[in-house]
Formats: structure tokens, C-alpha cells, sequence
């Protein structure tokens, strides 16, 4: 369908000040909210493909998450409440960064992936996060953290979840500049993800072992 293509390439030509007329005429044509929601996806997914080959970078990853979002806000009264879900992932900053572009950009990504996504924003205590992971039954915890005093925050978290006896029941995906897999490990992390759409192809994996 025509409608759907263009929104599609609004989102890979960045188009943000577009893409409200765009979803609305669409709505307006009677054209499905799930249908709209895939166009979206399939921008973003095509957007992260130009990322990973550096025809993009973080400032149009951002813009596209951006777009995208703004789609799917006006999306969001027309979906199904029961739409398949690929998982649950309650997503933060960890405490003391104050940061949030990697992790919204993250957040907009697992969306557009299909998973249902708990973003607790910011600069995040541990016992949020835990709360979190009980009452939204989360798969994943999904932590950013670009500042390097701050990433013994991530060991804090998984301390926190052990003690909550939750530690088993879910895997901890990390990701920021002083990150590195066997930094991860040793804070308590499963796995550390280099960038958004890594991390991704990393949820999906941990949902393809859990089933």
C-alpha cells in the first residue's frame, strides 16, 4: 500500500515534522493501526541497517527513534491491548548518569522489535529497578550506564535482583562507552552490548533460549 511505504520512508529520510500527517491520513484511510505500526518498524529496522554500515550515525539513529516514536504516540489508542509480545524489558540509566540518548534509542528499537518496554527513564536506584522487574514479571533488565564512575551501579542492580531472588528469572544486557563483555561479566551482567541495535539482536537471542 502506498500510505505505508511512504511512512516507512519517512522514518528512513528522517522525516519527523511529516510523519504526524502521514499516520493520521493513514488512520484516516482506514488503514490497520497494526499495519502502520509495522511500516514504522520496518523504517527503524531498515534506519539501523544504514547505522551498522556508517551511512548513519548516533545523530540520525536518534532523529529516526525520534520519528518514530511520534508515530507510534499516535498509534498507540487504535492498537490491540493484546498484541503479541516478544517479552518484557524494564530499561534504565543506572543511578548517578543522567544520560538517556543511547537508552532511548535503545528503548525505541526493542519497541519497534516487538518487545513490551519499561523504560524507567534516568539516574535510576536499584530498588526501582527491582520493583519494576516484579510487577511487570520482565524477561530482561536493560542498563546504560556512559559514565565509568557509574558502572559499579550495574553490579548494584544485580546484587539488588539476587537479593530480591529474581537474579534467575531474568538476564541483564548493559551497554555504554566503558562496557566491554568482560566488564559486564564482572559486575554481574550476562551481556554487553557495543550499540542499539546490538543490543536487539542480543534480547532476541536471550527470548529464543527462554523458549
Amino acid at each position: 500500500m502506498a500510505d505505508l511505504a511512504a511512512i516507512k520512508k519517512l522514518v528512513v529520510d528522517l522525516e519527523i515534522d511529516a510523519i504526524t500527517d502521514a499516520v493520521k491520513g493513514a488512520l484516516a484511510a482506514n488503514i490497520p493501526a497494526e499495519d502502520i505500526l509495522k511500516a514504522l518498524s520496518e523504517g527503524m529496522t531498515e534506519v539501523g541497517k544504514l547505522y551498522e554500515e556508517k551511512t548513519y550515525y548516533l545523530p540520525e539513529l536518534v532523529l529516526a527513534g525520534e520519528t518514530m516514536t511520534t508515530g507510534i504516540e499516535l498509534l498507540k489508542p487504535h492498537l490491540k491491548a493484546n498484541r503479541a509480545s516478544k517479552g518484557t524489558i524494564v530499561i534504565s540509566t543506572v543511578k548517578g548518569d543522567l544520560h538517556d540518548i543511547g537508552k532511548n534509542v535503545a528503548a525505541t528499537l526493542l519497541t519497534s522489535a516487538g518487545f513490551n518496554i519499561v523504560d524507567l527513564g534516568k539516574d535510576v536506584e536499584p530498588k526501582v529497578i527491582v520493583d519494576a522487574v516484579k510487577k511487570h514479571n520482565a524477561d530482561i533488565v536493560a542498563l546504560s550506564s556512559l559514565l565509568t564512575m557509574t558502572v559499579v551501579e550495574i553490579e548494584n542492580v544485580a546484587k539488588a535482583l539476587k537479593e530480591a531472588g529474581l537474579r534467575d528469572k531474568v538476564k541483564i544486557i548493559c551497554g555504554g562507552a566503558p562496557l566491554n563483555q568482560e566488564l559486564a561479566e564482572k559486575l554481574g551482567a550476562d551481556f554487553n552490548c557495543d550499540d542499539a541495535p546490538q543490543g536487539v539482536e542480543v534480547a532476541m537471542k536471550i527470548m529464543a533460549m527462554k523458549q
